[in-house]
């Protein structure tokens, strides 16, 4: 009925919430284990190995009855099918053969709240509140796994980088085995490894090259799973400037030989400023032996500036290299991505330049969210280690940016995200990956994110293409900025703690600061001004701002990385959000959910009223958003998963100019490539992702 115009003509979005009832009445209701009491149903689900005992024994029995209460007090209900249905699909506990729930919606909160507050009751309140009302929403794996006997980590997603020597490739191998399994999506740097018919111990033509490392990675990651609830999921990312690039490039087509053709394994590539310099001249672009650049400089091909370094390692006859034409690679980056959406794309010197802490980022994750500053492990003949370096784990949450403005409390919210998302920190120590862990417990690194933009601004009439629009998003974005901020630099303060390497960050020597001491970030444009008058949202002020400079100077803060914007997916739907801070991609989404065939999905917020304000990522255009995330990206320490969207007449000069049109914006990383494609009896095909949050 959704894709049907009722009989006056307009669409039948009562139809949405009809089934929702429906499916919760009688799918769900009729399907779930009955009991008579909280404690008889906590006793079995203790006893039967459902949920875990230690964490419920951090609690007085009345304090869970009464939590459990308060969470049942807020009458939630979900606000579409697909959220309902991916609710009790996909998080909600059920028995061990799959075919009765045990949890609904309030359950599932209030035991995450439970294991994130750690016996702090508080903090509990506040998480069960800041999560049914949707305000604040923990990613998938926190809100999966947290309370449950059996379960995966509560991390979301995993960055390892590999060394030039089998011991580093073959622990990345097992590591990501190891990561999968407990339900991270995980990325590998392959940048470092030495290219096709490179020498090894000074014989030459005896490397294969980063291919045969991408197979045995490919079949990792579809062997290890979450107990079968999250399929495994990798990415690899390769330097722009490595000699194996177009090879790289090419597992992606469609016409690959069976023999390198990637099929799972998400691609991206790192690309400098250079390369776009040399584009932009018709120039050669000359690729760099990693084998011969670190015998050079004493260090890993990733962690040389290819842009500093360009022209003195051309001009360096020790450096063995071969040479492309520029704008022949950025042909073949857009015919790949024409095919397949890959690769990903991280603009390597944007990224570095907006970077606060000391060291080089050198790739992202997979779904090209996560910028952190990695460092290598070094390993003993016996493939133990030498020196455990650092790898990188993030925690993620979303925000809901309607809800959170409707709450009227930006500052209490985002701390209590801040909490939250220090807490899973706090609660994982993943010792199977050893760098992970110390990793994790180094740089306690977050990443707060947000989701529903599209459909706040279309329920307060604007359009997303609109000069209020981004200046909502900027104003926004530097709110949330400050307070995480100022929540980290109080848990520093109540800790005696900062992460590591914090003295040497743009944080303690106040730089960081000086972009928002120097200039307001208050709106200038009258419906944005009215937008933060009429919810109350109080904004921090450039004294606010001077004040948390003095405080980070003098304590600290406890978490290197605070934001980072994932794409989202079945969480927006629970949530009734639209996804991340991109627009819809249609009016009403139609989904293929297994046996249940077609379901569809109306964009939250729609009414016939503001219809008009609705328009899709087709009709929008990449420049529009594009404006939308360069807003954004100035306020994020880390990136932001940006989806380009094209109609289907695109060609691969119009993906050259949208790559070109972001790196100037000062986008740091570029997600997928999406093209419009129309079925035969002309409705829509979706698009699927293979990383959603």
């Amino acid at each position: 009925m959704l894709n049907l115009y009722g009989p006056d003509g307009g669409l039948q979005l009562d139809a949405d919430h009809e089934a929702a009832k429906q499916y919760c009445k009688f799918e769900v209701n009729g399907n779930t284990w009955f009991f008579h009491s909280l404690e008889e149903k906590l006793e079995f689900l203790v006893e039967q190995d459902y949920y875990e005992a230690e964490l419920l024994a951090k609690y007085s029995p009345a304090f869970i009855k009464d939590l459990f209460k308060q969470a049942y007090a807020h009458k939630f209900r979900f606000e579409s099918f697909l959220g309902a249905f991916k609710f009790y699909t996909s998080y909600a506990m059920k028995t061990f053969d799959g075919k009765r729930f045990l949890e609904r919606f309030e359950d599932r909160v209030t035991m995450v709240a439970l294991g994130l507050a750690d016996g702090n009751e508080a903090q509990a309140r506040i998480y069960v509140d800041e999560i049914i009302t949707g305000r604040f929403q923990p990613a998938t794996p926190t809100f999966l796994n947290f309370g449950k006997k059996q379960r995966g980590e509560l991390v979301s997603c995993f960055l390892l980088r590999t060394e030039d020597n089998l011991e580093s490739i073959f622990k990345s191998i097992t590591s990501s085995g190891q990561l999968s399994k407990r339900g991270g999506g995980v990325a590998v740097c392959l940048t470092n490894l030495r290219e096709v018919g490179a020498p090894i111990k000074k014989i030459e033509n005896q490397s294969s090259g980063v291919i045969p490392v991408m197979k045995l990675l490919e079949d990792t990651f579809s062997y290890a799973n979450q107990l079968g609830q999250r399929q495994g999921a990798g990415a690899v990312y390769l330097h722009a400037h490595h000699p194996d690039i177009n090879r790289f490039l090419d597992t992606k087509r469609e016409n690959a030989d069976e023999k390198v053709r990637i099929k799972t394994l998400s691609l991206g590539v790192v690309v400098p400023d250079i390369t776009f310099e040399l584009a932009k001249t018709d120039s050669d672009m000359y690729l760099f032996s990693p084998y011969d650049v670190e015998k050079v400089y004493g260090v890993p091909f990733s962690d040389i500036s290819v842009t500093e370094k360009y022209h003195e390692m051309v001009d360096d006859a020790r450096i063995k290299k071969t040479k492309i034409k520029a704008r022949e690679f950025f042909q073949t980056l857009a015919e790949i991505q024409f095919e397949s959406g890959y690769p990903y794309i991280m603009f390597e010197d944007t990224v570095n330049r907006a970077n606060p802490i000391d060291g080089k980022i050198i790739m992202s994750n997979l779904c090209s969210e996560i910028l952190q500053v990695s460092e290598a492990s070094t390993f003993n003949d016996d493939s133990s280690f030498a020196t455990i370096g650092k790898d990188i784990s993030c925690n993620l949450g979303s925000l809901n940016i309607a809800k959170v403005i409707d709450g009227g409390d930006l500052g209490a919210t985002v701390e209590a995200a801040i909490r939250a998302l220090t807490a899973v920190s706090d609660q994982s120590d993943i010792q199977a990956v050893p760098s992970i862990a110390a990793g994790n417990s180094r740089s306690h690194a977050i990443g707060l994110g947000q989701m529903n933009l599209h459909g706040f601004l279309a329920r307060e009439h604007i359009h997303y293409d609109s000069p209020e629009a981004v200046e909502f998003t900027s104003v926004y974005f530097a709110a949330v900025a400050y307070y995480a901020l100022l929540a980290s630099n109080k848990i520093a303060i109540e800790r005696g703690e900062t992460f590591d390497g914090f003295e040497k960050s743009t944080y303690a020597s106040g730089t960081f600061f000086d972009k928002y001491t120097n200039k307001s970030w208050w709106p200038t444009l009258t419906e944005v001004c009215r937008l933060f008058e009429e919810f109350g949202i109080t904004l921090p002020s450039t004294q606010d701002w001077e004040q948390l400079k003095v405080s980070v100077m003098a304590h600290g803060i406890y978490n290197q990385n605070l934001q980072a914007v994932p794409p989202t997916g079945s969480i927006s739907y629970i949530n009734n959000a639209t996804a991340s801070i991109h627009p819809i991609a249609s009016m009403i989404e139609i989904r293929k959910e297994g046996k249940l065939g077609r379901v569809y999905f109306p964009a939250p917020h729609l009414t016939m009223e503001n219809r008009e304000y609705f328009k899709d990522a087709y009709e929008i255009g990449y420049k529009a958003i594009v404006d939308i995330y360069a807003a954004a990206t100035e306020h994020v320490d880390q990136g932001l998963s940006l989806t380009l969207f094209f109609k289907d007449t695109a060609t691969t000069r119009d993906i050259n100019q949208a790559q070109i049109y972001a790196w100037r914006k000062g986008i740091k990383t570029i997600y997928y490539i999406r093209l419009r494609q129309m079925a035969l009896e002309g409705t829509e095909v979706d698009l699927c992702v293979s990383c959603t949050l």
